[in-house]
């Protein structure tokens, strides 16, 4: 009588244990390339991420009026620089309202004001209305050769190479913990806002880490204003707790 071949109980269970393994071992492999995957993608959108902004800042701060510029760390601000010409002629009296002027190119608009040199006066003049000061009104007409202001002004500098600069409204850039805001429109003030109140706010970011540290080396005679800061990147939506770090110096060119 021939006797039956088949498997044992205890080889099926070797065999179910060993599959058990190899579909372990498969599932945890499949998981970590995935997982790696997924940690290159977000690390390669924040460095992305922290470039794009960076550039944003930079340019902003390029264009900047470089003796304008204030900070206390959290918060940046500035006046934009507009358009620049040469002046003839500053304002006179009676009227102390109009100046004689090259041309400028791009015409300013109106409502934008005009400052001459501003080398010796503390930054928080830039910021006043006062008259006499460095900084003038606001701008009614731009016709040409001539320029209108709604009200008397009488400058306190002269210009060694007669150079007249029209600016805007000041911006800034302030940090609320993992946020990131630029504030527009929320008027003058000779003391720094910190954050400004008023106006309009947008988000710049919103997965700060660490503190920005806006650090200004002032503009001089001699060569121009530096800011630097740092962008700590995190990314809150996965749990990740990688950060992408970025330090960034931004040489604001534009000296008088």
């Amino acid at each position: 009588m021939q006797g039956h071949r088949g498997f044992t109980l205890v080889e099926l269970v070797m065999v179910i244990v060993l599959l058990g393994l190899v579909a372990m071992i498969s599932v945890r492999f499949v998981s970590l390339s995935t997982q790696g995957a997924l940690d290159l993608g977000s690390r390669q959108q924040r460095a992305l991420q922290g470039v794009v902004l960076g550039e944003q800042l930079s340019r902003q701060l390029r264009e900047a009026f470089p003796l304008s510029l204030r900070t206390n760390g959290a918060c940046l601000e500035w006046i934009p620089l507009l358009s620049a010409t040469n002046y003839r002629q500053l304002t006179q009296g009676p009227g102390f309202d109009t100046l004689a002027v090259v041309p400028f190119n791009p015409v300013p608009p109106v409502g934008s004001r005009l400052v001459v040199y501003g080398y010796g006066s503390a930054t928080s003049d830039l910021y006043a209305d006062t008259d006499p000061g460095p900084v003038s009104g606001p701008v009614s007409l731009v016709a040409g050769n001539s320029v209108t202001l709604t009200s008397p002004h009488r400058f306190t500098q002269q210009s060694p190479e007669r150079r007249l600069f029209a600016i805007g409204d000041p911006v800034s850039v302030c940090q609320d913990g993992r946020w990131l805001y630029r504030y527009t429109g929320y008027g003058r003030s000779t003391a720094q806002p910190v954050p400004p109140v008023g106006g309009v706010r947008e988000v710049m970011s919103a997965n700060l880490a660490a503190p920005v540290n806006f650090q200004l080396t002032p503009a001089s005679l001699q060569r121009a204003a530096v800011v630097a800061f740092t962008l700590s990147l995190k990314d809150y939506d996965t749990g990740s707790n990688e950060v992408t770090t970025t330090v960034q110096e931004v040489q604001v060119r534009n000296v008088p």
